[in-house]
């Protein structure tokens, strides 16, 4: 049985979510369980190496082809609606046949709500309909409180003194991707205790702007048949989706980020290299590394992710004939990195 559509729109599902929340992985699954649903996939890579991209390609899922799989690389994607997304989308519109549902990973800085308004442009509104806009949450991040306990407090205070200069901008990123959706994954909740996921629950659900259901996951295992088929219309009920915004109009910033990629030698050890990104983590304050090394004496290509100190690495495909034994990571953090000091630590 398909998936419900709106009249004969095409349904587009937008997942957002902060860096390392596990967005991609769990477009992997669901992906896997779309039971041959013609899905194009728009990734948002931030920074210079489409590392998503690449990642959904090598899963091994039948319809990741290059195709199917879109990567817009040139900014954040609420900040290039004009110049990337809308292209983008009236290519895969065009397709003959088009595609049954689009999926649009955002960058962990996106805010949905520019990509909101971009879907009532005429080239989209009689096309395409937001099926949904899923948040994913990395519940570990949030039970270390790595956001203001009270971020309206603080905004209030900020307005109240110009002469602070110092809001949190990851905090806003966070409220607005959470104020403007339809479904919250509460992702890696294996890695916390009954206690402790029950009070990041009631966090996220104290600073929902309307009832929203929350999904607790592992490995962002959730079923296409829970996540897609929402049919909410987001584009029309903007008014119940605030952001902190919206008096700009969706104009903001992301000045405060920055990213580059270090190239990475054969390593001779898998524990060795984990070992170094976790140090460079608590070093330099990293907030994110992801991509690829290759490893002496083994054929696969070694995928790795990195979220502050937390690191999983996985053989995830052979190297293809000619293909280069070496690596890429992609760094991202606060700007004012130390790129040499991060690289040489890297490369060992």
């Amino acid at each position: 049985m398909g998936l419900p559509m709106i009249a004969d729109k095409i349904p587009a599902t937008i997942i957002t979510g902060f860096l390392g929340a596990g967005k991609t992985t769990l477009l992997r699954h669901l992906l896997r369980t779309a039971a041959g649903r013609r899905i194009a996939v728009i990734v948002n890579e931030f920074g210079s190496l489409g590392i998503d991209g690449e990642t959904l390609r090598a899963c091994g899922i039948p319809g990741c082809t290059d195709d199917a799989i879109v990567e817009l690389a040139n900014g954040c994607l609420c900040c290039t609606v004009a110049e990337d997304f809308i292209p983008t989308m009236q290519a895969l519109l065009a397709r003959d046949p088009p595609p049954e549902h689009i999926l649009i990973e955002t960058s962990g800085l996106a805010l949905p709500k520019p990509l909101l308004r971009a879907f009532h442009w005429p080239q989209l509104r009689s096309r395409v309909t937001v099926d949904g806009v899923i948040a994913v949450i990395d519940a570990p991040a949030v039970a270390d409180g790595r956001f203001a306990d009270d971020p309206a407090a603080v905004a209030a205070q900020r307005a109240a003194d110009a002469a602070l200069d110092h809001d949190n901008p990851l905090a806003e990123v966070f409220e607005d991707q959470l104020d403007a959706c339809d479904l919250v994954v509460l992702n890696k909740t294996d890695l916390l205790d009954a206690a402790a996921l029950s009070r990041v629950s009631e966090t996220i659900t104290a600073r929902l702007p309307r009832a929203v259901r929350l999904i607790p996951a592992r490995e962002g295992r959730i079923d296409a048949a829970v996540l897609l088929g929402l049919a909410s219309a987001a584009e029309d009920d903007l008014a119940a989706r605030p952001s902190h915004h919206d008096a700009l109009d969706g104009a903001h910033e992301h000045d405060d980020f920055e990213s580059f990629v270090v190239d990475l030698p054969e390593t001779a050890s898998v524990e060795a290299l984990a070992g170094r990104l976790r140090g460079v983590a608590d070093a330099h304050a990293v907030l994110r590394m992801k991509g690829f090394a290759a490893v002496r004496d083994r054929k696969l290509r070694l995928a790795l992710q990195a979220v502050g100190a937390r690191v999983r690495q996985d053989f995830d495909r052979p190297f293809a004939p000619g293909e280069a034994r070496a690596g890429q990571l992609v760094v991202i953090g606060l700007r004012g990195l130390d790129r040499d000091a991060i690289t040489a630590a890297l490369r060992g």
